[in-house]
């Protein structure tokens, strides 16, 4: 970094939101003044013309309303901007405006004020080309070596060069092998248009070569032209850089020599005319603009080169000779003669910081202030070092991330459901068959006892239910001083009617789901009021109910046993009613005063039925991935056939398409038709990922119910069962699951420290198939029966000794005895579907919200 900064000498701020690039600057006597001083000329994407004389009254002062004088609303982007001889019949200078259809010449001139209010200043348009192709850039000069005026190359977005003497079109010709324009220059000795292209090699292409090539503009060619009027167009010479270029320009030293300078991404290059290399110079930073002017030293070139860091170094060739700062990236650098002062820097920055500034000497240098010395007490500081290390140690102790607070009421949220519906759903663009989609308003309060900086509220609720604004954000005017980010969860829950709806009772189902408790049965109609009629003997011993989606589930309860049962025809729509029982069981007990009521599992585990959707969620996910892999080389082909297609309309010599043109329509229409089945197959998967979900949680309350876990336990299983909230084909649900079961098989419920040395893979990758899986789950069941027990350490693996009620097998020793017990185990687990369960309240429930 440099100790000097540039040392400004005129500034100002370009318009409001405006855009620039390094062809929108420009320094020249564009009025043709007496005095020879240059103006500056600035054009914005915006379409503004901006003509500047600055004539600060002290150095550093800003632009003054004089300063500015010429400002031109030109109604399209200006691209580039140029200086030169432009007009027949006259040397003076003109200004060459480019747009992104259109090149337009314009006279500028001033007329002396009678005023105070100084010159006015005229922008007259002397003639315009309108562009049949859109523009990239330009360069001029007295192509072919013709005198007294200049000449306009464009180069066009498709790789034409496009040539205008003044007011006439001369010709157009394509570059050969183009794909993506690059930065263009002229050499007036050797009379070259100088390019690179996509190939990352610099061109050279002679004026005369391409004025006798063939007319691009011609498609079609006679048997005469072919023979022998029209030449290939060739280029003169190449030189591969290995990089992309971000400018081009030419410094003559003489009328006998000249050199090419190129600045790459990494590198800066000077070419001798026949395109071998004079020098280079490798650069440790990211350009964005440089200028080369012929030094005063005899055969030596200076060089300006901008970089991303806010720096301008001066080169002379491969020396650096100064470094300064600058208070902004330049997009453009220009040197020119401003107020009779010689070698103004004049740079523009993307956002339309023009700034006017000279190369000084005073240093900006930071100086620490004097400190008092003062005798060092050893004593003092190791009786604070102990002190520091012991509240280093307490805080590593602690088992929080964040800092606990003395007050657990600092920051409170609280949430209140609304009992009733909306009048209006808000559920309005969704629909699910003939049954009408409710709504129902959440009320979400916070409360600080702190100050805040900003607060953000984030709500979540489980498919299917949607929220119309699930993100909020406050912003507070006071700071906080400690600067600790905090997140408190509050758990609410919603309404069953909410996706539920009173239905007829099922005798037969697929599917069932025993509770046993300790207490007598409750009459349904008191668990669930509004989904059964009012009876004679206040007994209501089953209830249906009708899900939006178009599931059934009946719940049934015995009058002289203490059982509940529920059923369906799908699995998956068990979880919610049974889950939503045991919640309304528990807290009836409660209200009645009773602290030992307790619910029980003891049947078998429906594994078979949850392993038949994990193989369909498993098999959707396989059948995505071969039709990503299909629309993918569809695509590829596509292409390739476009790619074709373009290099036979571009060719001079008409040749038949040999049906691509069939090809291309058949293979669009293959792309189309495997988009819309990848689709098809997303919103499949969704489904399946939900029911899948759905039949996780079932799974888990019934594990917890069956061995009777405590809470933190369950949690465990959670995390373990459910870390996805989405499935994707990168992170799947299957390949994390059995990490996470794998996990805990080898560390809390593992048999030996030979199975807790196993090391897991630590790339998650799509299974082949998901037997394995399954074989993991099955032996997780078999060790908790034999009385494992969940925790996050791995030196509290309990003695599997005690035998659960459910009858499960004992633990493999081996491969070969867990093969075996596979098989023994999943007929054990899933040839039942008559179901019971039984556990402790859990901490979840299937119609909860989360807001944190």
């Amino acid at each position: 970094m440099s100790l000097f900064k540039a040392r400004d000498w005129w500034s100002t701020i370009l318009g409001d939101k405006e855009e620039f690039d390094q062809g929108c600057l420009c320094l020249a006597n564009v009025d043709n003044s007496g005095n020879g001083q240059d103006k500056i000329i600035v054009g914005s994407f915006m379409g503004y013309l901006r003509i500047f004389s600055p004539h600060p009254a002290k150095t550093g002062d800003g632009a003054q309303a004089e300063d500015l004088l010429l400002e031109v609303d030109l109604r399209d982007p200006v691209l580039q901007v140029e200086v030169g001889k432009f007009v027949s019949g006259t040397e003076m200078l003109h200004l060459a405006v480019l747009h992104s259809r259109k090149l337009c010449v314009y006279s500028v001139s001033g007329t002396l004020g009678n005023v105070e209010h100084g010159n006015q200043y005229q922008m007259k348009l002397m003639y315009e080309h309108n562009l049949q192709r859109t523009a990239c850039n330009m360069t001029y000069g007295s192509f072919g070596g013709i005198k007294g005026r200049d000449l306009i190359c464009i180069q066009s977005m498709d790789g034409m060069l496009m040539v205008f003497e003044q007011e006439s079109y001369a010709f157009g010709r394509f570059l050969p092998g183009f794909l993506l324009p690059g930065p263009l220059a002229y050499s007036s000795r050797t009379d070259s248009f100088i390019t690179v292209s996509s190939c990352r090699q610099v061109e050279s292409y002679k004026y005369q070569v391409l004025a006798f090539a063939t007319d691009a503009d011609k498609r079609q060619e006679t048997e005469q032209q072919k023979l022998g009027s029209g030449k290939r167009l060739v280029v003169d010479w190449t030189l591969n850089i290995g990089e992309q270029a971000l400018d081009i320009c030419i410094v003559s030293f003489n009328q006998s020599a000249s050199s090419v300078f190129v600045l790459g991404e990494r590198n800066f290059f000077c070419l001798k005319d026949n395109g071998q290399i004079r020098f280079m110079k490798k650069l440790d930073w990211s350009p964005s603009c440089f200028l080369p002017y012929c030094s005063v030293s005899e055969g030596t070139i200076n060089t300006l080169i901008a970089n991303h860091n806010n720096m301008l170094h001066i080169y002379q060739d491969v020396t650096l000779k100064w470094a300064t700062q600058l208070p902004h990236i330049p997009v453009a650098v220009r040197v020119g003669c401003l107020h009779d002062l010689k070698g103004v820097i004049v740079t523009l920055s993307d956002d339309g910081h023009l700034q006017c500034s000279y190369l000084g000497t005073d240093p900006s240098l930071f100086q620490a202030p004097n400190v008092e010395s003062r005798e060092l007490n050893y004593d003092e500081l190791d009786v604070e070092m102990k002190e520091l290390q012991k509240i280093i140690k307490d805080v590593n102790k602690s088992q929080g991330v964040w800092p606990m607070t003395e007050r657990e009421d600092d920051l409170n949220v609280s949430v209140v459901v609304s009992p009733n519906f909306d009048s209006v759903s808000q559920a309005t663009d969704v629909e699910v068959g003939t049954d009408l989609v409710p709504s129902v308003t959440v009320k979400v309060t916070l409360q600080n006892r702190v100050i805040l900086q900003k607060a953000k509220l984030s709500v979540y609720v489980q498919p299917p239910l949607e929220l119309t604004y699930d993100q909020f954000t406050f912003e507070f005017m006071n700071r906080n001083p400690d600067g600790i980010p905090r997140v408190i969860q509050c758990k609410f829950r919603l309404p069953l009617k909410l996706i539920c709806l009173p239905g007829q009772p099922s005798k037969t189902a697929s599917h069932k789901i025993t509770i046993d408790t300790n207490k007598s049965p409750v009459s349904l109609l008191s668990l669930f009021p509004g989904f059964a009629s009012q009876s004679d003997d206040d007994q209501v011993n089953v209830m249906g109910f009708h899900f939006l989606g178009g599931a059934r589930v009946t719940l049934l309860a015995s009058k002289t046993s203490q059982r509940y049962r529920i059923q369906s025809e799908q699995f998956e729509d068990l979880w919610l009613i049974t889950n939503e029982l045991i919640l309304r069981l528990q807290e009836y007990f409660e209200k009645q005063g009773v602290k030992d009521f307790a619910c029980f599992f003891s049947g078998s585990m429906p594994l078979q039925e949850y392993f038949e959707l994990i193989d369909h969620h498993f098999e959707l996910r396989i059948n995505g991935e071969k039709l990503e892999e299909l629309l993918s080389e569809r695509a590829v082909q596509f292409r390739a056939i476009q790619r074709r297609l373009l290099a036979r309309f571009k060719d001079k010599t008409p040749a038949p398409l040999q049906h691509l043109d069939t090809l291309l329509d058949g293979t669009y229409k293959q792309v189309i038709a495997l988009a819309d089945a990848v689709e098809e197959n997303q919103g499949n998967l969704f489904q399946s990922f939900t029911r899948l979900k759905s039949a996780t949680h079932l799974v888990i309350l019934l594990i917890g119910l069956w061995q009777k876990l405590s809470a933190d336990q369950v949690a465990i299983l959670e995390a373990a069962f459910l870390p996805l909230q989405e499935d994707t084909q990168e992170l799947g649900w299957e390949e994390t699951v059995d990490a996470a079961i794998s996990h805990l098989l080898k560390t809390c419920l593992s048999k030996s420290s030979k199975e807790q040395a196993l090391n897991l893979n630590s790339q998650l990758n799509i299974p082949k198939d998901t037997s394995q899986l399954k074989k993991h789950i099955t032996l997780l069941c078999d060790r908790l029966a034999k009385g494992g027990r969940l925790c996050l350490s791995t030196d509290a693996a309990a003695p599997q000794t005690m035998v659960m009620p459910g009858g499960c097998t004992t633990i493999p020793e081996s491969d070969l005895e867990e093969r075996s017990v596979e098989q023994d185990s999943t007929e054990l687990f899933t040839n039942h579907r008559h179901l019971t369960a039984e556990t402790p309240r859990p901490e979840v429930s299937p119609l909860q919200g989360v807001s944190e």
